[in-house]
């Protein structure tokens, strides 16, 4: 500034007490009018230059700011830039001018009345020169050569807010604010099924100031932001205390539990979880082609993107635009025929449905389902009814009654993060079950004091069904343990398993499924060594069930 404030403040302070107390005369209209402009601008604030402030509001209540400009021989050039962070809100700019030897006159009222009358007369005008209503970020470029004082009025009749007012008298020191492309709009160049690709014309404070520039994008399914603290507000009153420009000042704030952030690839990415969905903020240096990932199917998204500082976190905002990603695809059905047998293999990251459809040629149907690793849950609709939905472990049989060409769709998915898999079958013929009648236990049992340095005993159950049971062993070490146990495909059959680890096969049954337990004493073990048990049933269809692993050492010394 030209003045600086303390050399305009005290004058007008001066002559204010001088209007107010002169009572020789009563003031004319145009006299209070004067005085009650005096009074509004010594009862507002200064606006620092080169400085971006901050302005809190009140509902209904004008909050009032001012600075001065010196009379000057050239047009002084000043620009005001605001930036409503919430609501709309209305603003204005007024210019009170008077000459500079009316102020000099005015400030010796206190020892010459007369003076004090004739300045009174000196003329002067207070004119409003710009008014805004809205929530866009907006800038007023002015000139002045006379001396003037200038007053900003701001107002929000929505409820409280703030707001930010950056004023300058000095354009030729750069730009607190990075520059926009003559078109700053984004354009949508690719749309898929869960990504968004973007690109947009490079900002001009980009190329000149490379190391110190950077955009940052914003993408949520609310709508678009105006400018990037319109859109911190916003994630604030969702429940969430976001430092300011947390993502695009790189700043090492600590994370709330709603937040995520993810760095690769020298992209910082935030994801706010809000009331709404979610918030990102991606910031990828001075890339201006971006593919936005993991969106869901069939939603539609707005992005945003801001030119920041990171010397000042001051930004600008580009125009903002949505995109709608494409629907899911429709699932892969494969087609189920009579007493064939499939595997399938469950995603658990992306926890969808596998689709299998059957049409029935009976009115009677036995759908058969082995889980063979992790947890799973099964779906069954028949024309669309939905007719059984569970969670599956082990084996599990569902009997349905329906009519001729009755179409059944089977879903299956994992229930945990990790893959799982399931053989079914579906067949017309009951008295041909796949998987053979099973004991109460799949549980192999072991017995301590059987126990020798080279050799164990191990039981299991029967059934009244005369079946093959096949032993396998082999050793291990403590630390596998855990692993085998878990990662174990209980529908592998033992042609995955080397020869040199069968034990025996042998049949046998019980007509008293109290009595169908047997026994088998294995020799030839090492000393203080853990071995794995396992033993496989089959039945007449010749597909095996694998009772639950066993794990065993035998003793170190005898």
């Amino acid at each position: 500034l030209k003045m600086s404030w303390l050399q305009f403040y005290l004058p007008l302070h001066i002559l204010m007490a001088a209007c107010l107390c002169h009572s020789i005369k009563a003031p004319t209209s145009s006299q209070q009018s004067f005085r009650t402009d005096l009074f509004n601008f010594y009862h507002s604030l200064i606006l620092a230059d080169g400085k971006e402030t901050t302005v809190h509001l009140m509902k209904d209540i004008p909050k009032r700011y001012y600075f001065v400009l010196e009379e000057s021989r050239v047009l002084l050039p000043f620009t005001i830039t605001v930036t409503p962070c919430d609501v709309p809100i209305e603003w204005s700019i007024l210019v009170h001018k008077a000459s500079a030897s009316s102020l000099g006159k005015e400030t010796q009222g206190d020892h010459d009345t007369q003076e004090v009358s004739q300045s009174q007369k000196a003329p002067s005008t207070v004119s409003t020169i710009f008014n805004y209503k809205g929530n866009s970020v907006e800038t007023y470029m002015g000139m002045s050569s006379h001396s003037a004082l200038y007053m900003l009025e701001f107002l929000s009749t929505e409820r409280d807010t703030h707001i930010t007012v950056y004023l300058t008298t000095d354009t030729t020191s750069g730009h607190l604010y990075p520059e926009l492309p003559m078109d700053p709009r984004i354009d949508v160049i690719g749309v898929g099924h869960t990504t968004v690709t973007l690109t947009w014309k490079h900002s001009p404070s980009v190329l000149q100031h490379r190391e110190s520039i950077q955009y940052c994008l914003l993408v949520n399914e609310k709508h678009n932001y105006k400018s990037l603290c319109a859109a911190e507000t916003a994630i604030r009153s969702s429940g969430m205390k976001l430092p300011p420009t947390l993502a695009l000042s790189l700043s090492p704030y600590l994370l709330e539990p709603q937040q995520v952030m993810i760095l690769s690839n020298s992209e910082l990415s935030i994801i706010n979880k809000v009331s709404s969905g979610e918030v990102r903020q991606i910031c990828m240096g001075t890339k201006n082609t971006y593919t936005v990932p993991n969106l869901s199917p069939s939603t539609q998204y707005y992005f945003d993107v801001f030119v920041v500082n990171l010397l000042t976190n001051a930004s600008a905002a580009y125009t903002g635009t949505f995109a709608r990603t494409l629907e899911e695809p429709e699932p892969k059905v494969t087609e189920l025929k009579d007493g064939k047998v499939i595997q399938v293999v469950l995603d658990g990251k992306k926890q969808k449905f596998y689709s299998l459809q059957y049409q029935a040629r009976h009115k009677k149907v036995q759908f058969s389902f082995q889980l063979c690793r992790g947890q799973a849950r099964v779906h069954i609709t028949k024309n669309g009814k939905t007719v059984a939905s569970e969670n599956i472990s082990g084996l599990r049989y569902f009997s349905l009654k329906g009519k001729l060409l009755d179409t059944y769709l089977v879903q299956l998915r994992s229930t945990e993060e990790s893959n799982s898999s399931v053989k079914v079958q579906v067949s017309p013929h009951f008295h041909e079950p796949l998987f053979p009648l099973l004991p109460e236990s799949l549980k192999i049992k072991s017995f301590s004091k059987l126990r020798t340095c080279n050799s164990v005993t191990i039981a299991w159950l029967g059934t009244q069904e005369e079946s093959k049971y096949c032993v396998y062993k082999r050793g291990i070490e403590e630390d596998q343990v855990w692993r085998e146990l878990q990662n174990t495909d209980r529908c592998s059959g033992p042609e995955s398993r080397h020869k040199s680890e069968k034990v025996l096969c042998k049949y046998f049954y019980d007509l008293n499924p109290q009595r169908a337990v047997t026994t088998e004493t294995i020799k030839g073990l090492d000393a203080g060594t853990l071995y794995l048990f396992d033993v496989y049933l089959f039945g007449p269809s010749g597909i095996p069930v694998r009772y639950h692993s066993k794990v065993v050492k035998t003793r170190k010394k005898c």
